[in-house]
């Protein structure tokens, strides 16, 4: 039997609750990440719909994604809730981050034909600068220590490896975020950062990865000692402003 195709202004309707699940998506899945909701946290379908001023069926659309994602669970009769920190999956993120990412180091010092050399010109022109240029801003270094990470992927060339790090690294956010809470953690970026990108510079690929592998324990070890203190802390200090 035929089916008749959707009719345009159907179609239309379709994309736009699409496209309207797909907002609610994002901005529920940044206000986690910037600590407006933080685990624990319990809301309804209404109140979301009310604050983004949409139906509730994107919104339900929207959490049923954030809930597959190991965001957030529903509750019996009475809404949602932010779940709390799975520890042991940020630890098993952090070690396939770790493969990835001194892999990554050592295929940019091979300088083969598909390295990026405009993402690591990119990279430098933020991290090795004196420190009297460097940013103090705590919100915009965790975003540019995000990039650092993702663009030195980007720039050895491999497309899937840096598909599937991109992945992890939008899993880790809302953990790496509280890891620039304090600015002794800022001040060591920008040398840790700056000490692997001259390795690269220099084409010392074990030196290279020896290092990135040394940052990532050491922000591994800082998420350990996150307590859901630190988490209401950064929300009251408004680390996502």
């Amino acid at each position: 039997m035929h089916t008749a195709a959707p009719q345009p202004k159907a179609v239309a309707k379709m994309h736009v609750r699409q496209s309207r699940a797909e907002d609610v998506y994002e901005q529920l899945k940044l206000d986690i990440a910037e600590f407006k909701l933080v685990p624990g946290d319990r809301f309804t379908e209404n109140e979301i719909s009310e604050r983004l001023g949409v139906s509730r069926t994107p919104v339900r659309q929207a959490l049923t994604r954030l809930q597959q994602e190991g965001y957030v669970e529903v509750l019996f009769r009475s809404g949602w809730r932010v779940l709390p920190f799975d520890f042991e999956q940020f630890e098993q993120l952090y070690d396939l981050r770790m493969v990835l990412e001194t892999a990554s180091a050592q295929r940019l010092c091979a300088d083969g034909e598909r390295v990026d050399r405009a993402l690591l010109d990119q990279l430098i022109s933020i991290w090795l600068v004196p420190p009297a240029e460097r940013s103090n801003d705590t919100a915009q270094v965790a975003r540019w220590d995000e990039e650092f990470h993702c663009k030195l992927v980007a720039a050895a060339g491999n497309a899937e490896m840096a598909r599937v790090h991109r992945d992890v690294t939008d899993r880790i956010r809302i953990i790496r975020r509280l890891d620039f809470t304090k600015q002794a953690r800022i001040d060591a970026t920008y040398e840790e950062h700056g000490k692997i990108l001259k390795a690269i510079q220099r084409k010392r690929g074990d030196q290279a990865a020896l290092l990135l592998r040394a940052h990532i324990q050491t922000s591994q070890a800082e998420v350990r000692k996150i307590t859901l203190h630190q988490v209401h802390l950064a929300r009251q200090g408004g680390l996502g402003k």
